[in-house]
C-alpha cells in the first residue's frame, strides 16, 4: 500500500509530526479521517506519530498539535475519553483565541450580516440554486468562533450556526475533493430534513461517499441526483 506521508513537519515531545495526503487516507483507509489524527482515534496511525492533512492554508498545524498533545498526556493518566476531549478542546480554543482573526471575529459576532461576509468566501454557482446555496467558507474562522471540530463541510441540520438553505464547504478542502464532500453533505442534509437522525444519516452518507471514492458508483451522477432531491420539498 502506498504510504500517505508527504513530509515531516517536525518532532514534538516524543511524537513525529507528519503532513499526510488526507485524500489518499480517505480514499483507501478510512473516510472519517479529517484534519488530523493519532493512534488513539485511528489505529492505522503508528503510536509515535501525529498525522496532519496537507492544508491549502497554512497556520492551523499548531492548534492540532496542541490538542493531540493534551489528549496524550491525559490518556497516560487514565482519565476518561470525554474528559480528555473536553480538555483538549479547551487547550486548542485558548491557542486560537490568541490570533488576530479570532479577535476580529468576536467583535463581529453580534452582527450576523457582517460576520457572514467574513465567513463566506465564494459561492459555487454550478451547485447552487435559488433554494439552496453552496458556499466555500473560511474554515479557520468557523473553528475559532463556533465549533473546533468543523471540518470538510456542513449544513443547518447539523450546525445551528449555518444559515437555513446553505451548505458550507471548508476552504481547506482541495478542488479534487469538493464533489465528494458536497455529495456527503447533500445526501445527509436531505435525509435529516426528512426526519432521519444524524447518526443514521451520516452513516448512509459515508457509505455513498466511499462508494464514489472507490468508483463503485458514478460521482457526477450521484451528486446531480442529490442536488435535485435537496431542491424538492421535504
Amino acid at each position: 500500500m502506498k504510504k500517505p506521508y508527504i513530509k515531516k513537519f517536525g518532532k514534538i515531545s516524543n511524537f513525529n509530526v507528519w503532513i499526510v495526503d488526507g485524500k489518499y487516507v480517505r480514499d483507501n483507509i478510512d473516510e472519517e479521517f479529517t484534519n488530523y489524527g493519532q493512534h488513539s482515534r485511528f489505529n492505522f496511525i503508528p503510536k509515535e506519530e501525529f498525522w496532519i492533512d496537507k492544508e491549502r492554508r497554512k497556520g492551523e498545524e499548531k492548534y492540532y498539535i496542541e490538542s493531540m498533545l493534551v489528549m496524550n498526556r491525559l490518556m497516560a493518566k487514565g482519565v476518561s475519553q470525554l474528559f480528555r476531549s473536553k480538555k483538549a478542546d479547551e487547550a486548542e480554543r485558548k491557542e486560537r483565541a490568541k490570533s488576530n482573526l479570532m479577535k476580529k471575529a468576536v467583535e463581529m459576532k453580534e452582527h450576523e450580516k457582517d460576520l457572514l461576509k467574513l465567513i463566506h468566501k465564494k459561492i459555487l454557482k454550478e451547485y447552487s440554486t435559488e433554494k439552496l446555496k453552496v458556499w466555500v467558507i473560511d474554515g479557520e474562522t468557523v473553528r475559532n468562533l463556533f465549533f473546533l471540530d468543523f471540518t470538510e463541510g456542513g449544513h443547518e441540520f447539523v450546525y445551528p450556526f449555518v444559515p437555513k438553505g446553505e451548505v458550507w464547504i471548508d476552504d481547506d478542502v482541495g478542488k479534487d475533493e469538493i464533489k465528494f464532500v458536497l455529495l456527503h453533505e447533500m445526501h445527509e442534509r436531505k435525509l435529516m430534513e426528512s426526519g432521519m437522525k444524524y447518526d443514521a444519516a451520516h452513516k448512509s452518507s459515508s457509505e455513498i461517499e466511499y462508494a464514489c471514492r472507490r468508483k463503485i458508483k458514478d460521482l457526477d451522477k450521484e451528486l446531480k441526483k442529490e442536488i435535485k432531491k435537496n431542491n424538492q420539498n421535504a
